[in-house]
């Protein structure tokens, strides 16, 4: 027990330092110390969440990736979205991209959810996405049913129509003068828009599937940026194959419909890139046997619970 309260300090550390020195280098390189105030805000988030999921008691560990998610959530979407005008959505990475400003959007998804993903896979889903902040909430944390096969495809349609979308706004009607205050208020648009459908679609997929993350499955463009690094990712769970009573727990609980105990008897950590990091297997497991750990590996099977063979 002293051992894994004291990697729970070595590891939220970890992830306040990983944020300081990303802030700190931005405040430097561009001059501007809202960088390290914003860096330091989400750094301070993850880590005092993480502190909590390790030293709560069970059953009340995942209120410490609640508070990050709402902090977080609430920042990005609230503070940097509604009130800075930064529209922090799929679309305004890809208008920055296209104008080769390094502005909030891109470093947002450059650090988050490409650069970030080579540590942390995909925890940005589990712990900061301001869709999950809400959707979290429902009564459908453990999914009813397994996967549907091939809706996840859904995803990369979704990303590519918005790229379409940025192409037709960019090229058609010339948006190029990014100062120009009606495209501000066309981004901004945008950023509203997009998040009204977001919320909507992922409450009703949510309370028709009876499965809160029925959206990050099927119509969340994101992971589709995110699975390409979260592969290599350093932090991964793994289950303690000697010790593991194999009772199918985490796999029942896990809200992303990933077969845990496969990769265990592979010999291998989870190496989904669907996996979430939201530790329910760990907040789960009777003998208290899961648990993240910093490797590097890799694998490219997918093991995944779906409908007809769950």
């Amino acid at each position: 027990m002293e051992k894994k309260t004291k990697n729970v300090y070595i590891d939220s550390i970890t992830i306040f330092l990983f944020f300081l020195v990303i802030g700190v280098i931005l405040w430097k390189t561009q001059g501007h110390i809202f960088f390290l105030f914003n860096f330091l805000y989400i750094g301070i988030a993850g880590s005092v969440g993480e502190l909590l999921f390790g030293i709560l008691p069970r059953g009340k560990k995942i209120w410490g990736r609640k508070l990050t998610q709402i902090l977080i959530g609430l920042y990005m979407l609230g503070v940097l979205g509604f009130l800075a005008r930064e529209n922090m959505q799929i679309e305004g990475f890809f208008i920055y991209l296209l104008a080769g400003i390094f502005s909030g959007p891109v470093l947002h998804f450059l650090i988050a959810k490409v650069g970030g993903t080579l540590l942390f896979g995909r925890a940005w889903c589990g712990w900061a996405c301001w869709t999950a902040m809400v959707i979290d909430f429902l009564p459908w944390m453990k999914p009813r049913h397994g996967r549907l096969q091939y809706w996840g495809l859904l995803r990369y349609l979704h990303f590519f129509l918005s790229l379409a979308l940025v192409l037709f706004l960019w090229s058609g009607f010339k948006i190029t003068d990014l100062d120009k205050y009606s495209f501000r208020e066309l981004n901004w648009s945008i950023l509203i828009i997009g998040n009204m459908l977001y919320f909507t679609v992922a409450i009703i997929l949510a309370a028709i599937l009876k499965d809160n993350r029925a959206f990050c499955k099927y119509v969340c463009p994101i992971p589709v940026l995110m699975k390409i690094g979260s592969r290599f990712s350093i932090w991964k769970i793994e289950i303690e194959k000697d010790s593991c009573i194999e009772c199918g727990l985490c796999e029942k609980n896990c809200p992303m419909n990933i077969k845990l105990l496969s990769y265990m008897k592979n010999n291998q950590r989870v190496l989904s890139t669907e996996c979430i990091g939201c530790q329910q297997c760990v907040n789960i497991c009777p003998e208290n046997i899961i648990r993240y750990t910093k490797k590097i590996d890799t694998g490219f099977k997918e093991y995944l619970n779906f409908k007809n063979n769950a």
